[in-house]
């Protein structure tokens, strides 16, 4: 078998870091994942039935489309009003080798009047409904989600704050567009400190 010249052997390696270069910037990129987050299943701590698990499969795929990697875990948000992350969570979440564990919780705002108000995201408010045997409009009061991202091994919250639900006919749907509008003041929220998380 004939060897190459010595000339075209050195002249092909030369080429072959510009070709690399070519084909990774024809190439697409995969979007880069930012952190891994733990996410618990959602807790309802009102009087509202909800489908929790269907919720937290929403926030999941959420944050999976925000480009957040992200793992469902199986133990639940405690339903303390204050937002810790229980034993459980935290030992499936080092299980899973997560960075965060996202806790989230649906309240009902009337069941704590007295209590200090944790930072808001407003995006709606006591709107008419029509009450099926009235053709008065009535209100209905908004349930809130508030939800806690955490570092784990940590009791700290790197964010705590509340989403006001924004009524609408079907409450199922409305607490699943509230899962997308927690999922994109997560990943926002991490994009914004670029967070892995120091080691």
């Amino acid at each position: 078998m004939r060897s190459l010249p010595l000339g075209l052997f050195f002249a092909l390696l030369a080429l072959t870091p510009l070709s690399l270069r070519a084909w990774q910037h024809d190439t697409p990129p995969h979007a880069q994942k930012v952190a891994k987050v733990c996410v618990a299943t959602v807790a309802n701590a009102s009087t509202t039935s909800a489908f929790v698990e269907r919720m937290t499969v929403r926030l999941a795929n959420s944050l999976e489309a925000n480009k957040v990697d992200t793992v469902k875990m199986d133990s639940r948000t405690t339903t303390q009003r204050k937002l810790q992350p229980t034993r459980e969570n935290g030992e499936e979440s080092r299980k899973k080798e997560c960075d965060y564990i996202l806790l989230t919780q649906i309240v009902d705002p009337r069941a704590h009047p007295l209590e200090p108000r944790l930072p808001e995201i407003s995006i709606g408010g006591r709107v008419p409904s029509v009450d099926a045997s009235d053709s008065r409009p009535v209100s209905r009061e908004n349930l809130q989600i508030s939800f806690a991202l955490f570092l784990t091994g940590r009791f700290k919250p790197v964010l705590d704050t509340l989403l006001y639900d924004r009524p609408s006919a079907n409450l199922s749907d409305t607490l699943e567009m509230a899962m997308d509008r927690e999922a994109n003041h997560v990943s926002d929220e991490l994009k914004k400190k670029h967070v892995r998380p120091p080691e």
